[in-house]
């Protein structure tokens, strides 16, 4: 069975067999202390999983440390074609670790913003990455880590699992950048139903919403996550980064999008990745893209 590399957010990289979902290839994961395990498939499929159980995965200082660490160690890794985010235990994210609050009551504004930007901006890097990004949602997601789903390009998720953004119910303001994600994935509309009575929709309705893409047991949710991510990171990379690149650049209007395809593509058609697409599809066999 083909092994994975696991990389700490140290950098190391640590080998040892370990289980896996059924139907997915071999595993290697990262150190069992870490709150954020990474394990990279031969498939070009990294799997990130948020590895704080025991408090609903929630994103302490530690979490946020590893996972910035992480995701700047693939920014600009060509080999890295499709990340597949999910949690360890029963929850995806309880959000932010609100306990520095109550321990430090006479910050002021400044001090706090100060400290939630960069917060923000860490967990919203995900974005920033070229190779697209699937949420596997395996459990509650809650505020902030309702947003780190949003900021995914795809969404799974569990029946049973949970979605809120609880911010007004809690005496705050949304963060993180809800007030931008909600809307571009289920509507201003839909966005405001949720932001303001803080409601939570089980896993079928956030599939009626469009917050979430599809809905799986369980134990099948990794197992499908996986198959689409292996789907997205055997496409052709040249053409994937610019689509993602296209939708993420949110088009103002027709001609906006039809000027960016009218570069973007053109872009394609002189890669070998395109001529290889069209003798696969003459040999009915599958392409073997190499992103050149």
């Amino acid at each position: 069975m083909a092994g994975r590399t696991a990389i700490h957010p140290t950098g190391l990289s640590v080998n040892s067999p370990v289980a896996t979902p059924s139907g997915c290839r071999g595993s290697v994961r990262a150190m069992s202390d870490s709150p954020l395990r990474v394990d990279r498939r031969d498939d070009g499929v990294v799997v990130l999983t948020l590895a704080l159980p025991d408090r609903r995965n929630a994103m302490t200082g530690e979490l946020t440390a590893a996972w910035g660490a992480t995701v700047a160690k693939m920014r600009g890794d060509r080999s890295v074609r499709c990340i597949v985010v999910t949690g360890d235990g029963s929850a995806f994210c309880a959000g932010g670790d609100l306990s520095w609050i109550a321990e430090s009551p006479d910050m002021n504004v400044d001090a706090i913003r100060d400290r939630m930007l960069p917060f923000y901006r860490t967990w919203l890097s995900i974005r920033e990455l070229e190779a697209p990004s699937i949420a596997a949602v395996n459990g509650h997601a809650v505020g902030a880590g309702l947003c780190l789903a949003l900021a995914c390009d795809i969404r799974y998720a569990a029946r049973g699992a949970k979605l809120s953004a609880p911010f007004t119910q809690l005496g705050m303001h949304a963060g993180m950048a809800a007030t931008y994600l909600l809307p571009e994935v289920v509507g201003t509309a839909a966005a405001r139903d949720l932001l303001l009575t803080g409601r939570a929709v089980d896993a079928d309705e956030a599939l009626r919403l469009g917050l979430v893409s599809a809905v799986f047991d369980r134990e099948s949710l990794l197992d499908e996550a996986l198959a689409a991510a292996a789907r997205v990171a055997g496409a052709a990379p040249i053409a994937t980064r610019l689509t993602k690149a296209g939708l993420r650049a949110g088009h103002g209007s027709l001609e906006e999008a039809l000027q960016y395809e009218s570069l973007a593509q053109p872009v394609t058609f002189a890669t070998d990745d395109l001529r290889e697409g069209l003798a696969a599809t003459r040999e009915r066999r599958t392409a073997k893209f190499t992103g050149r």
